[in-house]
């Protein structure tokens, strides 16, 4: 087994030896891990197509789910992609370095199997030192999906990354929790007016501030829509997935969202399931089941997604079988965590409203 080297790295002033050795693994092919303020993405030259191909192996990603590029200035957008419109560097400008992935035009420049043969490609600059440290000292664009094996919760930690990969890539740089712990919003300025086609860390009311910005059905659908090409990561594959099953519990009514959940509980003890519940501050003390966590306040919901998917891993390690999540508000990141949990549970949803 191939041994993974880890770098510990301080996250505001990154140490140029670490950086400098983890660049040579990417420069040569390899792959690294690296923390970004959304979740820790897994890197390899976006311009090397063996590279990459090496990235979607050590994954096990399918090769039709895209991987976003990373790059540390805005001037090197203009090599990747055909054009950039007044309204995609307008975008750049006032939300780079940042969690907002844009999808461009790609360039002749960027190797078929770095945008799974789309014409277009999905890139962004992350607003993190040591990935944009890494980005600059490999002097090339980065691919980088989340670091983790294909179809579960993406990790925000190192420890998280090495559960699942230890022993399939050369390094991790370790620079401690993300920030952030969703993953970028992905925007397709393509079209007009330009449509979110994943939410994540920059939220939908942000950018409407901006200007005219539509949903993707696939944002907020309650079951599988049938897609013919992936634009973005996240689309088209089950995603975020624990081991254990998860049903997912909303509602207009929240007393109702909990005696529902409860019910759900007893349900699949009854049938001898190891049971866990996720809910937020407000409702954990009225659970009873084999694990009770809480994802934070439902009036704090960037810390409810900083917790999601570090807390979906923690449920594995106490191999739960089943995991009845609580539904949380939808606005701001909240649009993202319920999008991640309605796909982690492979759209087994329960709305009390519709009993």
């Amino acid at each position: 087994m191939k041994k993974t080297l880890v770098l510990k790295v301080n996250p505001l002033q990154p140490e140029a030896e670490k950086i400098r050795l983890a660049a040579v693994f990417i420069r040569n092919g390899g792959l690294v891990a690296f923390p970004t303020e959304t979740v820790y993405g897994l890197g390899a030259n976006a311009l090397d197509a063996k590279a990459v191909l090496r990235l979607f192996k050590a994954k096990k990603r399918p090769l039709d789910n895209p991987p976003i590029i990373h790059v540390s200035r805005i001037k090197d957008v203009y090599r990747l992609t055909k054009e950039v419109s007044p309204i995609a560097k307008r975008l750049m400008e006032k939300f780079w370095p940042g969690p907002l992935t844009l999808i461009l035009k790609r360039s002749e420049l960027v190797p078929e199997v770095t945008v799974t043969g789309l014409d277009t490609i999905a890139i962004r600059m992350p607003k993190h030192n040591v990935a944009l440290a890494l980005i600059e000292e490999s002097g090339c664009p980065i691919a980088a999906p989340s670091a983790n094996l294909a179809g579960k919760p993406s990790p925000t930690s190192a420890q998280h990354v090495l559960t699942d990969l230890r022993g399939r890539i050369d390094a991790i740089l370790d620079a401690g929790s993300t920030v952030v712990g969703v993953e970028s919003t992905v925007l397709d300025v393509t079209i007009d007016p330009p449509e979110i086609l994943r939410p994540g860390g920059t939220s939908y009311e942000t950018l409407q501030t901006f200007g005219r910005i539509s949903l993707n059905p696939v944002v907020t659908a309650d079951k599988p829509l049938l897609l013919e090409k992936t634009r973005s990561p996240g689309l088209k594959h089950k995603h975020y997935a624990p081991k254990a099953d998860v049903v997912v519990v909303e509602g207009t009514l929240l007393p109702k969202v909990v005696v529902k959940v409860n019910e759900l509980v007893q349900f699949h003890r009854m049938r001898g399931d190891r049971v866990g519940v996720l809910c937020t501050n407000e409702t954990e003390h009225e659970y009873q089941a084999d694990m009770v966590k809480s994802l934070g306040s439902r009036n704090d919901l960037a810390s409810v997604a900083r917790n999601l998917f570090g807390l979906l891993r923690d449920f594995d390690a106490e191999k739960v079988d089943v995991i009845i999540a609580e539904a949380v508000p939808t606005q701001g990141l909240g649009l993202a965590v319920m999008n991640r949990l309605k796909k982690a549970s492979g759209y087994k949803i329960v709305n009390v409203d519709a009993a």
